[in-house]
């Protein structure tokens, strides 16, 4: 008996499916798929977020010294003479950093393993290539899911069916976080 569905795809197609999938899930909150799909990609949804469960408050905060470049009202860098170039000014601030513990390392390493980097579009397609900003899934996972269900022992996503697909027949269903 095999301990996964094989889902009519090669090895590598069907990892990439699935991971595919996952990523959605966890970024958008649910999405509509096929039964066996969704099956699949609930363990292995439920298995990020319960290393992200565990590991949640694994860090400690170091304060560290950065040089943030000085910008004017509209948003530019402020730049100076110096020596006959244009130099930028910098200002140096003081910031607070979280600094994860290595088992908490090693849970967000195994996180971005299995997830793709998602790529955040502005929403009226306007300067599309200036204002697109990189996600990090693994802190999206241990700051803002993994609280939620941190009194939560397991069952973190729900299935509900919709019914047949129009083209194929296939039993369609939304998988959601809980």
């Amino acid at each position: 008996m095999a301990f996964y569905r094989k889902l009519g795809r090669t090895s590598d197609v069907r990892k990439a499916m699935l991971r595919s999938l996952a990523t959605n899930l966890l970024y958008h909150g649910k999405i509509t798929t096929t039964v066996m799909r969704a099956k699949e990609v609930r363990k292995i949804a439920e298995r990020l977020i319960t290393a992200a469960v565990k590991e949640k408050d694994n860090y400690s905060e170091v304060s560290v010294t950065a040089k943030v470049p000085r910008k004017d009202s509209n948003g530019k860098r402020v730049k100076e003479d110096r020596d006959g170039k244009r130099v930028t000014v910098y200002d140096e601030v003081e910031k607070t950093i979280k600094k994860d513990n290595p088992s908490r390392m090693n849970a967000r390493r195994k996180i971005l393993s299995v997830l793709y980097p998602v790529t955040e579009v502005p929403a009226d397609g306007r300067k599309r290539r200036q204002n697109t900003k990189e996600v990090d899934m693994a802190a999206k996972l241990f700051d803002e899911i993994a609280p939620r269900y941190a009194e939560r022992s397991g069952g973190y996503t729900r299935i509900a069916r919709l019914g047949p697909r129009k083209g194929d027949a296939a039993e369609m269903v939304v998988i959601e976080l809980v």
